[in-house]
Order: C-alpha cells, then sequence, then structure tokens
C-alpha cells in the first residue's frame, strides 16, 4: 500500500528546516505534512518483524519521534537527509528505551537471559535484536562514526548510496566500501564471527 503523499521538494524541507530553526513557529507546521510519509517508511522499516501486540504501532513510533524533534534548535537538521537520520535515530532510541523497559519489568519473573553469541540476532526476540544494535552502533560510533552514519543512512532512513555519497561529502564508491566494512564490523560485534 502506497502512501497517499507525494514524495516532497528536499529544497522545500531543507528551507522549511532552516526557517524552525530561525524561529519561525509556523514552520514546523509545514513540515510534518510533507515528510509523514518518509517518517512512516522508516517507522515501518524500524517495525518489521515485532511482534504482534506491539505497543508501538507506525503512527504511534512517527509520532513519539516527531515530538522528540519538535524543537529545531535542539535538533538542528543541516536538510532533508540529515533530518531523516536524526528522525531514525529518535525512532531507534525510542524502540530501544521501549525495549529495555520491557526487559526491566520481566527481570525477577521467567525470563531467561542470553548473549548474542548464543543465538544468532535474527532468531532473537525482537526487544533483544534492537538493543544489542544499538550497543553495537554506539560502539561502532567510537571506531568510525562516518560508518555508523552510513549505517544510519542506509539502514534506517533508507537513503541511497548516493544520496549518502552527496550528504558527507564522498565518492559513491567510499560509501559502498564503508558500508561493506560497516556491515562485517557489526556482523563480528553481534555474532562474534560465526555464521
Amino acid at each position: 500500500m502506497a502512501d497517499e503523499h507525494p514524495q516532497p521538494n528536499p529544497g522545500e524541507v531543507t528551507q522549511l528546516l532552516r526557517m524552525a530553526q530561525q524561529g519561525d513557529e509556523q514552520a514546523p507546521d509545514k513540515l510534518y505534512p510533507l515528510i509523514y510519509a518518509e517518517l512512516r517508511r522508516i517507522a515501518r522499516r524500524l517495525l518489521r518483524g515485532e511482534r504482534a501486540g506491539h505497543t508501538l504501532d507506525t503512527a504511534g513510533l512517527v509520532n513519539e519521534a516527531y515530538l522528540k524533534l519538535a524543537n529545531p534548535k535542539q535538533n538542528p537538521a543541516e536538510g532533508r537527509a540529515h533530518f531523516l537520520r536524526i528522525a531514525a535515530r529518535a525512532m531507534r532510541q525510542i524502540l530501544v528505551d521501549h525495549a529495555r523497559r520491557k526487559g526491566a519489568e520481566k527481570r525477577g519473573g521467567d525470563w531467561a537471559r542470553t548473549s548474542i553469541e548464543e543465538k544468532q540476532l535474527g532468531q532473537m526476540p525482537r526487544d533483544e535484536e534492537m538493543i544489542a544494535l544499538d550497543d553495537a552502533l554506539n560502539r561502532l560510533a567510537g571506531v568510525d562514526d562516518r560508518m555508523r552514519q552510513i549505517v544510519e543512512y542506509r539502514f534506517f532512513a533508507g537513503l541511497s548510496e548516493t544520496e549518502i555519497a552527496e550528504l558527507l561529502g564522498v565518492t559513491t564508491r567510499t560509501v559502498q566500501r564503508e558500508w561493506a566494512k560497516a556491515r562485517a564490523w557489526l556482523h563480528k560485534e553481534l555474532y562474534g564471527g560465526k555464521e
């Protein structure tokens, strides 16, 4: 099912972001409808594979993330793609916080602790997977922050290699090479080098 909203003009989104950062109180209200479809796409991507009955749905995740981003002075995005990366990170953090709260509620009950080495990430309950991935991305930032940014742009925000290259001021080939390195690094971190 396609979203009803057409793809916004990236220049218009960037202009509204700048207006909001300069204090235009009407700009965020004009911005939200323009980027809503893209935010829903990111939320659907992050929620894919969540268990049935998850307390957050696509609309709820989009709304929670937008509330976090509503103050453009606290989240100064440099343009559409940067805003989408910030939004994807906010959504990921909301899901991680949700998973951590759920895990904390289960402690002391019949919850069995497992480590990443004991199971492949794809076989874990979704909450554990989200926490493990978030922890690994935080470690990757300490190793190579640009690789972390590429993962966020590519995997979470769904941007193309060309878009990422333009944003980071590097060649598409550099993005491809660092994307491959980042995936290998994350695989090693998450699976301990096991297939």
